[in-house]
């Protein structure tokens, strides 16, 4: 846990961003958090204009080589100067309404309050998706300075807060996926790492046991935390996201016979 005071002329609200090759949306991002004192961006390596983007709208870029998502996330609140640091991901931006509401949050905040949460809305397929289990998402994002470390291996970063957490309404505005395309490919890089991450390779039957947890994710997204009502983008995420189930146990299992045949 990074634990430094911000000195008198520290800046009140930093923001940190994490970004590789994110030109099309980050400008974006940049534009809704004009109310924050400093923007810093980690860049890994981007081969587009991200970097230039950045610059030129007065955020504070810093290149570091992957280190997953986590420790990247990390690097970036450690550089933040601010007394509050809001962190975000390329594809957020801030609702007016959550300007609003952060920056009267961290005037007001008492001593106990560390950090702050907020919901997360999505849009997907040119629509805001509020059930399936999409929303309200809610993401702690704004922490005080030296009360946060991000933790986590591969897909599963979190900020841990040192002190109590109280919840702001407003939410982040989420542009999840690009397209259908973008949401497939996520769903395939999402799934290796898993399978990697789980360890011992599956049988046939880790297969077989999949079709039905796919089956059950469908249901659950569709019906039970009535993704229908989403019309037929919520239909498409119920159906990615059993896919994404599914494919999963299939890459465990494909594990398995790969080593099988490296033991040939």
């Amino acid at each position: 846990m990074i634990n430094l005071p911000a000195s008198d002329s520290a800046p009140l609200l930093s923001v940190t961003v994490i970004a590789k090759n994110e030109a099309d949306r980050i400008s974006r991002l940049i534009r809704s958090v004009a109310f924050a004192d400093e923007v810093v961006v980690i860049d890994s390596g981007s081969a587009d204009d991200t970097v230039k983007i950045c610059e030129q709208a007065g955020a504070i870029v810093r290149y570091h080589e992957w280190m997953g998502y986590a420790r990247q996330k990390q690097l970036a609140l450690e550089t933040a100067r601010g007394s509050w640091v809001l962190c975000l991901d390329a594809d957020e931006l801030v609702s007016p309404e959550a300007q609003q509401e952060i920056l009267s949050a961290i005037s007001n905040a008492p001593e106990h309050v560390a950090a702050y949460s907020l919901p997360r809305l999505s849009r997907y397929l040119n629509r805001w998706i509020k059930h399936g289990g999409w929303y309200p998402d809610r993401k702690v994002r704004l922490v005080r300075r030296g009360h946060g470390k991000w933790i986590g291996d591969g897909i599963h970063e979190k900020l841990e807060v040192s002190g109590a957490v109280e919840e702001l309404k407003a939410p982040l505005l989420h542009y999840v996926y690009r397209d259908i395309a973008d949401q497939i490919a996520t769903i395939n890089r999402f799934s290796s790492v898993a399978a990697e991450a789980a360890g011992r390779p599956a049988s046939g039957r880790h297969v077989i046991a999949g079709v039905f947890h796919a089956i059950g994710k469908f249901l659950e997204c569709a019906v039970w935390k009535m993704g229908v009502l989403d019309g037929i983008p919520g239909l498409i995420i119920a159906m990615n996201s059993a896919f994404y189930v599914f494919v999963r146990h299939a890459k465990l299992w494909e594990r398995a016979i790969s080593r099988d045949a490296c033991d040939e």
